[in-house]
């Protein structure tokens, strides 16, 4: 269906169906995307990391040209303890050598190299109230009453995703166990690659992201919400060291939320799809919600470029994704159960096997999606 004139919507103006709607316009096509946001994605919205397969998928949109002078490039991983005593390293260079760098920088420079390469507008502040299914349609009911009829509907509107609930796909994400603490802070002692302090039930991970900037990531086993982030982050992480002394005493504003999972018997009804968080979010532990989205965007296009029906597409676009989200939801929660390991277990056997260990994690995703 190359050049078709197919009428795809996708709602969700994130990494994800920006990515698809850029995918989608090199392979012909011209979806209008809308967003349940009034603007663009707020500029103080903290960083990210980005593993090397991100790189490899943004070449094939024609975007990791823009993205390459953003941020700083990450060649090693260190993992500490929580006192900062070394347990083991993972050298990112070798691991995604000839397919990208890893890096990072903040999450708005990301999404404004994507919103620029989406093409079209954005329709913001737009959400969808029904989504009514027929053979060959889709008739999409927005939140002003006005009604419109697509070919194709992709849901790339995340883990609260409405799409999904409309669809019948599945229903809210569930909790996975974790709280996550998120923050920027400037001006401290350089930290030069990604660092990663174990706790117990806890970890803090400090990555650079350039100009002085440190994204932190900090994450605690729990559901319960704070009501005051920074003290409870302080509370928590006090007796740290390494780098988190000086940033605890930095921190200013620290967003908060808890980690959700989504994972679903089916991703697509009649001619609506899911793709990215919508479809199969993790927790965070592997850095891979950008990878797998943007790959997501690339395989569907790709798919509805190779086949002669939008239900044949979609068939085959599930098919191809579903053993490597699985890879990757598999690795998450093994590297996740860890937590619940004693410091005095788990730690000896980092220093002796870490590295390898943390490797075969992404062994897997190597290979092109």
């Amino acid at each position: 269906m190359p050049g078709s004139p197919l009428r795809i919507l996708v709602v969700g103006a994130g990494i994800a169906g920006l990515s698809v709607a850029r995918a989608l316009r090199l392979a012909g096509f011209r979806p209008e995307v809308t967003e349940r946001l009034p603007g663009p994605a707020d500029p103080t919205d903290g960083g990210i990391y980005l593993t090397g397969n991100v790189e490899r998928a943004l070449r094939e949109i024609d975007l990791d040209g823009p993205v390459r002078p953003l941020g700083q490039v990450i060649r090693r991983q260190r993992f500490l303890d929580a006192r900062g005593g070394p347990l083991c390293e993972v050298d990112l260079t070798k691991l995604w050598a000839g397919i990208g760098d890893c890096r990072a920088l903040p999450r708005a420079d990301l999404h404004r190299v994507l919103l620029s390469g989406a093409g079209g507008e954005v329709r913001y502040g737009t959400v969808p109230r029904a989504v009514d299914l027929d053979t060959e349609t889709v008739t999409v009911t927005f939140d002003d009453g006005r009604q419109a009829e697509y070919d194709l509907v992709i849901g790339a509107d995340g883990r609260q995703s409405a799409v999904r609930t409309l669809a019948a796909l599945g229903g809210p994400a569930r909790p996975a166990g974790q709280v996550v603490y998120r923050a920027v802070v400037t001006g401290l002692p350089s930290v030069g690659e990604w660092t990663g302090l174990l706790g117990e039930r806890a970890a803090f991970v400090v990555v650079p992201m350039g100009a002085g900037r440190l994204h932190c990531h900090a994450d605690v086993t729990g559901t319960a919400l704070p009501a005051d982030p920074p003290a409870r982050i302080r509370e928590v992480f006090g007796g740290y060291g390494g780098p988190v002394p000086a940033i605890l005493e930095a921190l200013e504003e620290v967003r908060v939320s808890r980690t959700d999972e989504v994972e679903l018997g089916r991703w697509s009804r009649g001619r609506v799809v899911l793709v990215g968080d919508a479809a199969h979010a993790t927790a965070p532990t592997l850095s891979q919600g950008a990878a797998m989205a943007i790959e997501d965007a690339l395989v569907l296009a790709r798919m509805l470029g190779r086949s002669t029906t939008v239900p044949e597409a979609l068939a085959r676009y599930e098919s191809r994704r579903r053993p490597r989200i699985k890879w990757v939801l598999d690795r998450t929660r093994d590297r996740d159960r860890t937590r619940d390991v004693s410091p005095a277990l788990r730690d000896p056997l980092l220093r002796d096997r870490g590295a390898r260990i943390f490797r075969d994690h992404y062994r897997l995703l190597v290979d092109p999606a």
